[in-house]
């Protein structure tokens, strides 16, 4: 695909954060093998259900390493989120990244009787974060309590740390029914954007949403990246494997990369 970078979430059907000496240093030797550079660690932080609050449907359970995509071999308990963030610092050093990506736990019927100490537990995450010089990217996320653009305003307000910023998924936001853009990225503080994920979503005949290549959805990647790259992002974007129907993940990565280039050559942005 002739790419310089890469995000780490799994490997070898472990999580990152699970990888023990032998596999980081494995990882990192095909890294240099390949002269990859690393855009974030895209760890499970907080993607867990509120601590005193009833089980998401979203939840993995307890000891269950679940293989499905969304919980992606997480199976850590509320309590051990500290631990895991602190991992998440050490893998950052082992593959020379400034970035962590985490979420703000499983979406409850209603956030609001919760959602300050939510904020506050990302605000000292970021505090901690910034002690090693890291950045903590929140993703948008449909199963979490902030999956919108209006939602990822609202956080971004409440947690002004400037090394907590937002990776911001537009087809997470469209499969909840947002218009990311351009009406939701407007309401987005741009200096705030610290990673993006590029993939699309369909809108099916009963309603439901499916995950698509980059131009064949409802996102209009075209002027997304176009308004990225007049806003001074300058970041990196990272292609998000959800979409299947390439026959194989490698050709339907394949397929979807590619999809992304004729996206950012429509945009005029070389890459």
């Amino acid at each position: 695909m002739g790419l310089s970078w890469i995000e780490l979430r799994s490997m070898w059907n472990k999580n990152i954060v699970d990888l023990d000496s032998t596999e980081v240093a494995e990882a990192r030797r095909i890294l240099e093998k390949y002269r990859l550079r690393v855009t974030d660690i895209a760890s499970p932080l907080f993607k867990v259900d509120w601590i005193g609050t009833a089980p998401s449907k979203d939840a993995p359970q307890p000891g269950n390493r679940k293989a499905d995509k969304g919980a992606f071999h997480n199976d850590f308990a509320f309590e051990q989120q500290d631990e895991l963030l602190e991992r998440c610092i050490e893998l950052t050093k082992a593959f020379h990244t400034d970035r962590i990506r985490c979420f703000d736990f499983l979406r409850l019927d209603n956030q609001a009787p919760y959602r300050e100490a939510i904020n506050e537990k990302l605000r000292k995450a970021a505090v901690l974060c910034e002690k090693s010089n890291k950045i903590l990217l929140l993703e948008n996320e449909e199963s979490c309590n902030t999956r919108t653009s209006e939602e990822s305003a609202a956080v971004l307000k409440a947690i002004p740390n400037k090394n907590f910023m937002l990776n911001w998924d537009p087809a997470n936001a469209a499969s909840v029914g947002d218009k990311p853009f351009p009406q939701g990225y407007d309401l987005l503080p741009k200096d705030r954007i610290g990673h993006c994920h590029c993939k699309d979503v369909v809108r099916k005949p009963d309603g439901k949403y499916a995950w698509a290549p980059v131009g064949v959805g409802i996102i209009d990647w075209v002027g997304q990246f176009r308004a990225l790259k007049r806003d001074g992002f300058n970041y990196a974007v990272s292609l998000e494997t959800h979409w299947h129907g390439g026959g194989t993940p490698e050709a339907s990565s394949l397929k979807s990369m590619q999809d992304i280039r004729t996206a950012l050559d429509k945009a005029r942005i070389a890459c």
